[in-house]
C-alpha cells in the first residue's frame, strides 16, 4: 500500500505541474483512486470512487482524466464538487482546469449551506469567483420528486454566483409558488445563504387594523457597512401613511440603536412621529455610559400603531463604574408622561441623581467598613402650589457589618451606622423649606440554618430568622415623593428600613421573625417557602394600607416558589392582615416542554386612595403556545379584567414553518377604551421565504420525503 500512495503521489507531481506541491504544503494536491494509469504522454486516468484535493476544493468522480497538452481535467460522473464548508455542486459530466476554478458542468444541481438549492443545465466556472448557471431553477424546499413541484422556487434564463460578493444575480426571473408564476422581474438580486447582512428589500407584511385599516409593510434594508446598517419600512394602510427608520451601529467599545416612526392619519389632525434611541459604550478606567431616549408627539400614538405599551416615557444618560470595593453612578432623566388625566408637567419631570459607595475591609475590628454619599433632586414645570414641588436632597451614609458563626450554626449578623440627610423644598406650604436630619440605626440578626437528607436523596433546609432592629430620629414635615410605593416581599424583611428611597425612614425599634425552607430533589426539582411578619413600637404613617406595613404589626408574608424537571413552575406571593383577610397577592404558573408553553398569571390588590387607587383590582392573564404538528404552532393569550367582569385584550396566533417559508397569522383584540384610545382589533399575516439569509435554521422543521 505504500508503494501504491507513493506512486501516485509521483504521477500527480509529475503530471500536474501547475498545482505541484510547494514547499510549506499549503498548496499540495492530492488524488486517491481505485486505479491509476497513463495513456502516452500526456492523459493521466484515474478511474474507481476518484477524489482530489486541491487547496479548499475537495473533487469526486466516478472518472477523471488529465490531459496534459489542454491543461484540463475531463469528469465523468456522478461527479461531487465540495468548496469549503458551504458548497456542493453535483453534475453528470463535465471539464474543468487544473487548479478547477474554470470549466463547465453538464446537468448540475448546486447546494448552499445544505439550505438552497440550485438545479441547471449547465455551470460554468469563472476564474474561480464566478458560477454561471443556465436555465436554472432555485429554491430552499426540500423536492421529494420531479412531479411534485416545490413550495415557491425562483426560475431563470441564467443565475450568476458572485463568491467574493456572496450574491446571486438572476435574469429574467420567475417567483412561483407551487408552479404558479406569481412575480416577473428583468433582474433579482438575491445574498447566498451565508451573507448576514446584504442591502434589498426584506419581505413585505399584511396587516388589518379597525382604526387604521387595511395595510402593508415593505422593509427595506441598507447595509452601510460592516458595523451600521439602515431599515426604513413605508406603511401604508387605508387610513395612514408611515415612514418606519432603524438605524443600527457597533463601535469598539459599544452600540447604538435609533427606531422611530413619522405618520400622517385620519385618526389626529396633526402629524405623529416617535423616537427610542438607546446607546451603552465602555469608556476609559472602567466607565460605562448608557443612555436611552424616549419621545411621542402625543399619548395615544405608541398604542394606535402597537409600537409599545409604556405608559411613561423616560429619557436618561447615566455614567456608572462598578469595582470589587467602589460603585460610582450619576444620570439624569426626564419623564413624559402617556397616563390619561395625568398632567406631565405636575409629574418630576426632570430628575438627577448622582452617588459614590465605597467599602473597606478593617483589620483591627474586622467586618465590613462602607461608607456611602448621593445627591439627589427633581423638578415639575408647573408653578402651582403643592402640584408644582421641587426637591434637592443630600445624604451622607456610614455604616459597619460583621457576621460571627456560634455554636450549633447559629448565624449572628450585627449592622450599625448613621445616616445625615439634608432636604431642600420649593413650591410647597405645607413642608419645611430645608431640613437636616440624623438617623442612627442598629439591628442584629440571628439565622440558624438546619441542614437534612431525606430518605429519598433529596436536600431539606429549614432556617428560622429573627431580627432586632433600631432607627433613632424623628420623622420631619418633610415630602414623600420617591417613597409612595412600597412593597414588602422576601428580600426587605429583615432590613432597617424598606423605603425604596432615603427620603423616608423607618423609625423606632422593631422585630421581623419568620423563616425560609427549601427543598432540592436529585431529579432537578425544587421548592422553597418564606414566612415573614414584622413587630414594632410605633407606626409608620408614610406606609400605605397596601403596602403591608402599617400600623404595629405588619401583614403576614407568605412567598414561595417550586419548579419541577419536567418544566412546571410556580411562583406566588401574598400578604394577609391580622384578620387573615387578603390584602395583596400575585401568583404565576407555568408549564414549558419542547412542544408545549402554558402560563397563567394573577394579582390582587385592595382599594388605597393613598396609591391613587378607590376600587380594587384584580386580573388574570393566560398566554400558551403548542406545536401542533411539525409544521404548525398555535399561540393565544387572554388578559380579563376581574374587577371590571370584562376582557381587557384577547390574541390568537398561527404559524406554520418549514424549511423554505415561514407563515404567522395573527389576530387580537384590545377591549379597553380611555379617553386617548378606542378600542381596536387587529389582523396580521406575515410571509417569509427561507433560505436565502443567514438566519437560525432549525433541523425540527424540515420535511422528509417518503419512499
Amino acid at each position: 500500500m505504500r508503494g501504491l500512495w507513493v506512486a501516485l503521489a509521483l504521477l500527480l507531481a509529475t503530471a500536474l505541474p501547475g498545482v505541484a506541491q510547494t514547499r510549506d504544503g499549503r498548496n499540495a494536491a492530492v488524488l486517491v483512486a481505485d486505479r491509476v494509469a497513463l495513456e502516452g504522454d500526456t492523459r493521466l486516468v484515474a478511474e474507481g470512487n476518484v477524489e482530489a484535493i486541491y487547496r479548499e476544493t475537495r473533487l469526486k468522480a466516478a472518472r477523471i482524466v488529465y490531459d496534459r497538452s489542454e491543461d484540463r481535467l475531463i469528469l465523468d460522473g456522478p461527479i461531487m464538487l465540495i468548496e469549503g464548508e458551504t458548497t456542493i455542486i453535483l453534475a453528470d459530466s463535465g471539464a474543468l482546469d487544473a487548479d478547477m476554478r474554470n470549466g463547465l458542468l453538464r446537468g448540475a444541481r448546486m447546494i448552499m449551506d445544505k439550505r438552497v438549492q440550485l438545479a441547471a443545465n449547465r455551470i460554468d466556472r469563472v476564474g474561480g469567483r464566478y458560477t454561471q448557471l443556465y436555465k436554472v431553477a432555485a429554491t430552499s424546499c426540500r423536492v421529494c420528486n420531479s412531479a411534485t413541484p416545490p413550495i415557491w422556487e425562483i426560475r431563470a434564463r441564467r443565475a450568476v454566483h458572485d463568491q467574493q460578493e456572496k450574491q446571486f444575480y438572476f435574469d429574467n426571473a420567475q417567483l412561483r409558488v407551487l408552479d404558479v408564476p406569481i412575480l416577473w422581474l428583468p433582474r433579482l438580486r438575491l445574498p447566498d445563504a451565508t451573507v448576514e447582512r446584504a442591502t434589498g428589500f426584506l419581505m413585505p407584511s399584511l396587516s388589518s387594523n379597525s382604526q387604521l385599516g387595511a395595510g402593508v409593510r415593505v422593509p427595506y434594508f441598507i447595509r452601510i457597512g460592516n458595523h451600521r446598517d439602515l431599515t426604513i419600512t413605508p406603511f401604508l394602510a387605508a387610513n395612514s401613511r408611515t415612514l418606519e427608520l432603524r438605524y443600527r451601529q457597533a463601535f469598539r467599545n459599544g452600540d447604538l440603536e435609533i427606531n422611530g416612526a413619522f405618520s400622517n392619519d385620519e385618526l389626529v389632525a396633526d402629524n405623529r412621529a416617535y423616537l427610542f434611541a438607546s446607546g451603552a459604550f465602555d469608556l476609559a478606567r472602567g466607565f460605562k455610559l448608557q443612555f436611552d431616549i424616549e419621545a411621542v408627539t402625543d399619548k395615544a400614538y405608541l398604542v394606535d400603531y402597537d409600537y409599545s405599551e409604556k405608559d411613561r416615557l423616560d429619557s436618561t444618560l447615566a455614567l456608572t463604574r462598578s469595582r470589587r470595593d467602589e460603585y460610582i453612578s450619576a444620570g439624569i432623566t426626564t419623564y413624559q408622561t402617556l397616563r390619561d388625566g395625568e398632567v406631565n408637567a405636575q409629574i418630576p419631570t426632570i430628575i438627577g441623581d448622582a452617588m459614590y459607595e465605597r467599602r473597606y475591609f478593617p483589620g483591627r475590628i474586622g467586618g465590613e467598613l462602607r461608607m456611602a454619599y448621593a445627591v439627589y433632586g427633581h423638578r415639575r414645570y408647573s408653578d402651582l402650589d403643592i402640584l408644582g414641588r421641587d426637591v434637592a436632597r443630600a445624604e451622607a451614609d456610614l455604616s459597619w457589618r460583621r457576621g460571627w458563626t456560634l455554636p450549633k450554626g447559629l448565624r449572628l449578623q450585627f449592622e450599625g451606622g448613621v445616616a445625615v440627610d439634608t432636604v431642600r423644598t420649593w413650591q410647597d406650604s405645607t413642608a419645611d423649606s430645608s431640613k437636616t436630619q440624623a438617623t442612627p440605626r442598629a439591628g442584629l440578626t440571628l439565622r440558624w440554618p438546619l441542614l437534612r437528607q431525606a430518605a429519598s436523596g433529596a436536600t431539606v433546609v429549614l432556617e428560622p430568622l429573627v431580627m432586632i432592629g433600631w432607627a433613632g430620629g424623628s420623622n420631619s414635615n418633610l415630602p414623600n415623593d420617591e417613597s409612595t410605593r412600597v412593597e414588602f416581599d422576601e428580600g426587605n424583611l429583615l432590613s432597617l428600613s424598606r423605603f425604596p428611597a432615603a427620603d423616608r425612614r423607618e423609625r423606632g425599634l422593631s422585630a421581623a421573625y419568620g423563616f425560609n425552607w427549601a427543598r432540592f430533589d436529585p431529579s432537578g426539582g425544587q421548592a422553597s417557602l418564606t414566612m415573614g411578619h414584622i413587630v414594632r413600637d410605633e407606626t409608620q404613617p408614610d406606609f400605605t394600607r397596601t403596602s403591608g406595613l402599617d400600623g404595629l404589626n405588619s401583614n403576614l408574608l407568605l412567598a414561595g416558589q417550586y419548579r419541577t424537571a419536567g418544566g412546571i413552575a410556580l411562583t406566588a406571593r401574598t400578604l394577609f392582615d391580622t384578620s387573615f383577610d387578603l390584602t395583596k397577592t400575585e401568583a404565576r404558573a407555568a408549564w414549558i416542554t419542547p412542544d408545549l408553553g402554558l402560563g397563567a398569571s394573577y394579582f390582587w390588590l385592595t382599594e388605597d386612595l393613598a396609591e391613587a387607587r378607590p376600587d380594587p383590582v384584580s386580573e388574570w392573564a393566560f398566554d400558551g403556545s403548542y406545536r401542533i404538528s411539525r409544521h404548525w404552532t398555535g399561540t393565544a393569550n387572554w388578559r380579563y379584567d376581574v374587577s371590571n367582569n370584562r376582557t381587557a385584550e384577547a390574541g390568537l396566533g398561527l404559524q406554520y414553518r418549514n424549511e423554505c417559508v415561514e407563515v404567522d397569522l395573527s389576530l387580537s383584540r384590545r377591549f379597553t377604551s380611555s379617553t386617548i384610545v378606542d378600542p381596536s382589533t387587529d389582523l396580521g399575516i406575515t410571509v417569509g421565504l427561507r433560505g436565502f439569509s443567514a438566519q437560525g435554521f432549525d433541523n425540527s422543521y424540515t420535511r422528509t420525503c417518503r419512499n
